[in-house]
């Protein structure tokens, strides 16, 4: 096991895992760009193809936390709840507290087979990041600038485009809004007593009007609302960059299930829904912080061997050339060539600790809280 944590930890091996992803990634964008000609023909195969080619992209990223990492995940949910899972369009509510939480989201799409159809309500700039955004924007993903007069139309013109998705999916939303820290915190419990709202002790205060506008949109198409929770044992923070040194986290995920019947129709008492569903949220997280597990039965679901089989499918196709063009390398002697190399190394290094980057909470912000931001509520 020690060789192993060794070997995981062996920077040429990340860099080549690295390699393997960015360079597929590349071959999917560009066989999507591909695609593009399906869509007047066919919407539906242009669909069902970007559905899987994002799922041979994503699934190298859940590979890391099922195989490389060895993450296990528990859900702590009832079986007929789990039984309608990958059955059903729906919304997805998850708590914005950790560098991996998407990943953790990612994996339970991908162990229900609806990984390649998931979608998200995605900050804007995040479509100018390589490989994510280009794929997100093949896969139909919702974008926008979090500033409601500029994202009205962009936001209903996506949010309806879905409304016939032939393959069942999972709509993510963060209701918070950008990602918990203390100082963002303190900001947003301001807010909330400046509204006369209960505050928060772990989570920020929802932003109502991404979550009553998609609910609004999608009504006829989603038949739930899935509230997930997500902590971590022995209060872990776990990183992206942590499971690509192969460090193992144990994740919680409650999952409660509402039926969009349950949810009212009228937007200012769908804000109020969601305004006590985070104040139960955050009693689930108290309730995890002093008996170190959310209540109710778990459920482990089992990893699927395909993420595997497909980062070794990639490897196999893009390793080989690699290596035998380094080996060329180093045995020609020429130091045009070995410098050449090496700048590409790093620079290649240098790519994907950015690619790293944009999970990082300290790297990762937002207007939150800035007083000459629009308000969006």
């Amino acid at each position: 096991m020690a060789l192993l944590a060794y070997l995981k930890s062996l920077f040429i091996l990340q860099l080549l895992m690295g390699f393997v992803f960015v360079v597929s990634g590349l071959i999917i964008n560009f066989i999507q760009l591909c695609t593009c000609i399906l869509w007047p023909i066919n919407k539906r195969l242009y669909r069902t193809i970007n559905c899987r080619l994002a799922y041979s992209l994503w699934s190298q990223l859940v590979m890391l936390l099922e195989w490389w990492s060895g993450t296990e995940c528990t859900l702590y949910t009832d079986q007929a709840t789990v039984d309608k899972f990958g059955k059903e369009h729906v919304i997805t509510i998850l708590n914005h507290n950790y560098e991996i939480d998407f990943l953790c989201g990612w994996t339970m799409c991908e162990r229900y087979g609806i990984l390649g159809s998931s979608k998200v309500l995605a900050k804007h700039e995040l479509l100018k990041v390589p490989l994510i955004g280009w794929t997100w924007y093949f896969l139909e993903i919702v974008f926008c600038k979090r500033k409601w007069e500029e994202d009205r139309k962009t936001v209903f013109s996506g949010l309806n485009r879905l409304k016939d998705y032939p393959e069942y999916m999972w709509f993510l939303l963060y209701c918070e809004g950008t990602r918990f820290t203390e100082t963002k915190h303190q900001i947003s419990m301001q807010v909330a007593e400046s509204k006369g709202l209960p505050k928060l002790k772990y989570h920020l205060l929802p932003r109502t009007k991404g979550f009553t506008t998609t609910l609004q949109c999608l009504k006829g198409t989603v038949t739930a609302v899935y509230d997930v929770t997500l902590n971590f044992k022995d209060n872990q923070t776990p990183t992206l960059l942590g499971i690509v040194n192969g460090k193992k986290y144990k994740a919680d995920l409650s999952v409660r299930r509402f039926p969009v019947e349950d949810i009212p129709d009228d937007e200012k008492e769908c804000a109020i829904w969601l305004h006590k569903l985070y104040q139960e949220k955050d009693a689930l997280q108290e309730n995890y912080k002093k008996e170190g597990k959310f209540p109710g039965p778990t459920i482990t679901p089992k990893r699927r061997p395909w993420t595997l089989l497909n980062f070794l499918f990639w490897a196999t196709l893009l390793l080989s050339p690699l290596i035998n063009f380094a080996c060329g390398v180093a045995v020609s002697g020429s130091p045009l060539l070995i410098i050449g190399f090496i700048i590409f190394l790093i620079i290649a290094s240098i790519a994907i600790r950015r690619l790293i980057g944009v999970t990082e909470v300290k790297k990762t912000g937002s207007s939150y809280g800035n007083p000459e931001a629009k308000k969006e509520n």
